[in-house]
């Protein structure tokens, strides 16, 4: 995914997933076989009461170049669109903004905090809502652009990230000033896979197994 004097732009949200991303690819810098560097970049949504002034504190504690890009999504959203399920929408808002920032600051790789349980729910999300088997991949080359979108974490699972923020207690999450946070499809289908997962250990696992046997999405054994 990382390839020699790759600057790595990492969207940082606030949330575990993108803290955990950020500050794992800085100490991974010292160990890597070859040179790259890491800079990090905000989506500023247009939420009241947003303050990024934490992440930025973190970005100069670990001498990373921190950037916040100023947007109107939530009133895209929200106000003029009125979307009923404004996740997709936003989302891809989001991802634009990452991406034509990270091109402008000379970026050649995006990373995003997705990792092995958001697959399998994506996976779900897609068969269940638009009847196909499709989730993100682990790099998506752009056409026409000069970034590549990668995804660092996807063999992370969800509690082991939980557990490395519980061991850094000085990564503090952002609270999620979206109206929508905690009411989505997604966590729907987190907790179906969780009840499954009860009843039937594994479950998870096997569902990513099947990805990676189906050759789904750039995915491979």
């Amino acid at each position: 995914m990382i390839e020699e004097n790759d600057l790595v732009a990492v969207g940082l949200s606030g949330g575990k997933d993108s803290l955990a991303l950020l500050t794992l690819l800085c100490s991974m810098r010292e160990f890597y076989p070859v040179p790259f560097r890491v800079c990090a970049l905000t989506v500023d949504a247009g939420f009241p009461g947003s303050d990024f002034s934490p992440l930025d504190a973190l970005c100069r504690s670990l001498g990373v170049e921190y950037s916040v890009i100023k947007t109107d999504i939530a009133k895209i959203v929200f106000d003029v669109r009125k979307e009923e399920n404004p996740c997709s929408l936003c989302s891809r808002m989001r991802r634009g903004a990452l991406v034509s920032e990270a091109e402008k600051s000379g970026a050649t790789k995006l990373a995003l905090g997705h990792h092995f349980d958001d697959v399998v729910e994506t996976f779900i999300m897609n068969l269940t809502f638009e009847g196909r088997l499709g989730t993100f991949s682990p790099v998506t080359r752009l056409d026409g652009r000069a970034v590549s979108v990668i995804r660092p974490m996807i063999y992370a699972k969800e509690k082991d990230i939980k557990t490395y923020l519980k061991k850094n207690p000085a990564l503090l999450p952002l609270p999620s000033l979206c109206p929508e946070d905690k009411h989505t499809e997604r966590e729907n289908v987190k907790a179906l896979l969780a009840e499954q997962e009860r009843l039937h250990r594994g479950v998870k696992r096997r569902i990513f197994k099947a990805i990676e046997k189906g050759g789904i999405d750039g995915f491979r054994e």
